[in-house]
C-alpha cells in the first residue's frame, strides 16, 4: 500500500479512517519492533500505544524524504529508547555498567537457536541490555549513535552489548544442559 500526500493530510486533519487504515497496515511490523524492545507484552502494548498517539500527532513533520515506513519506524523506536529511559529514572536497580558478569568466551549457542526462542531470551535480557542490543544487532545503529540516543558513552554501549551476548549466551548454555539431562 502506497500512502499518498493526499492520505497524509487525511492524517493530518486527524481523519479516524484514514488513522484506522494506516494503524493497520503499520501495527504488526511496528509491533515487532516494540516486542524487540520490551520486557513484557505490556510494555510493548504501552511503547505502540505511545509511538501511535506521537505518529498522529507530528505526522505533519513527515517532509516526504525517505520512506514513510522509515519515518514510522524511526518514531517508534525513539518512543522505545523514550519509554526506557523513563523505566530507569524510575528503578532503584544498580546500573548495569556496576554489574561484574564473567565471560565465557567459548559458548557460541546464539546461531543454532530460531528466531522466536532467541526473542523470548531478548526480552528477559535486563532493560539496558536489551536496548543496546536491539539498536545494535537488529536495527543496525553504531555504538556512537546508541550513546548519543540514550545518553550514554560509547564504550558503555559497547559494554552493554557484551554483557547482552554473554547473558544471553548463558541462559542458552542452561537450557542446553537442560535439554541434555532430559535427553538421558
Amino acid at each position: 500500500m502506497e500512502f499518498d500526500s493526499q492520505f497524509i493530510e487525511r492524517l493530518i486533519k486527524n481523519d479516524k479512517a484514514a488513522q484506522r487504515e494506516f494503524y493497520r497496515y503499520f501495527s504488526s511490523k511496528m509491533y515487532g519492533v516494540c516486542l524487540r524492545f520490551a520486557k513484557d507484552v505490556d510494555d510493548a502494548n504501552d511503547m505502540m500505544q505511545e509511538g501511535f498517539i506521537r505518529i498522529f500527532n507530528h505526522i505533519s513533520d513527515f517532509r516526504g524524504e525517505g520512506s514513510l515506513e522509515g519515518w514510522v519506524r524511526r518514531t517508534i523506536i525513539n518512543t522505545a529508547i523514550n519509554f526506557y529511559k523513563r523505566k530507569m529514572r524510575k528503578s532503584n536497580t544498580v546500573s548495569i555498567d556496576v554489574v561484574a558478569e564473567r565471560v565465557d568466551k567459548s559458548i557460541h549457542i546464539i546461531e543454532k537457536m530460531s528466531v522466536d526462542e532467541l526473542m523470548v531470551l531478548i526480552q528477559e535480557l535486563p532493560t539496558g541490555y536489551r536496548t543496546v542490543f536491539n539498536l545494535n544487532v537488529i536495527e543496525g545503529y553504531t555504538h556512537k549513535e546508541i550513546g548519543e540516543m540514550l545518553n550514554i558513552s560509547e564504550n558503555t554501549s559497547k559494554s552493554q552489548l557484551s554483557r547482552a551476548r554473554v547473558a544471553l549466551q548463558k541462559k542458552l548454555e542452561k537450557i542446553k544442559k537442560r535439554e541434555q539431562q532430559n535427553k538421558r
